[in-house]
C-alpha cells in the first residue's frame, strides 16, 4: 500500500525539476526539489513505495533524464497516468522506473489516498475499487526487475 500524490495535466519536467537544480552534482541532491512549484512538500512527505498519480501529458517538456531520476531515488513505486510524454516514458523504462497507463484512475482518487499496483496483472486497488492499467509485456517488465535498460543489457548473456 502507497500513498498516492495526484497532479493534474500537462506535467512538465521543468516542473519535476526545475532547471536551476540540474546544477547540483548529484540526483541526491536535486530530489529535494521534487515538484517543488507544484507541490512544495513532497519531497518531504513521499515515502518509498509512494505514487505518483497524474491526469494527460505526464512529463512533456525537455528531455532531462533527471525528472524521473528523482522520482525514482525518492523512492516512488511508480507513476500512473492517462498518458505520458514519449521522452519521460522512455527515460523511466531506461532507469527502471515503472510508468503505468490507467485512463481512470486519476478522475478517481484524491490527493492522500492509499492505493496497491500489481505491475504483473495490471491492476491497481484504491478506495476499495480495483481499476485497469498497462500490463507489461515481459521484456519490459525484465527491464525494470534489472533496475533500467543498462542494467538489463548489463545482466544479458
Amino acid at each position: 500500500m502507497g500513498k498516492i500524490f495526484r497532479f493534474e495535466k500537462d506535467v512538465d519536467t521543468d516542473q519535476i525539476i526545475a532547471s536551476q537544480y540540474l546544477l547540483f552534482p548529484t540526483i541526491d541532491e536535486m530530489k529535494t526539489h521534487t515538484f517543488e512549484s507544484l507541490n512544495d512538500t513532497f519531497a518531504a512527505e513521499v515515502k518509498p513505495g509512494d505514487f505518483v498519480v497524474a491526469d494527460e501529458n505526464f512529463g512533456c517538456g525537455s528531455s532531462r533524464e533527471q525528472a524521473a531520476s528523482v522520482l525514482k531515488a525518492l523512492g516512488v513505486k511508480a507513476v500512473i497516468a492517462k498518458s505520458f510524454a514519449r521522452i519521460f516514458y522512455r527515460n523511466s523504462i531506461n532507469i527502471g522506473m515503472p510508468v503505468i497507463v490507467s485512463k481512470e484512475l486519476h478522475d478517481v482518487v484524491a490527493d492522500g489516498d492509499e492505493m496497491e499496483l500489481d505491475l504483473k496483472q495490471g491492476i491497481i486497488t484504491a478506495n476499495g475499487k480495483t481499476y485497469s492499467c498497462t500490463k507489461l509485456p515481459a521484456q519490459m517488465q525484465k527491464i525494470l526487475d534489472q533496475g533500467g535498460l543498462i542494467a538489463s543489457l548489463n545482466k544479458e548473456d
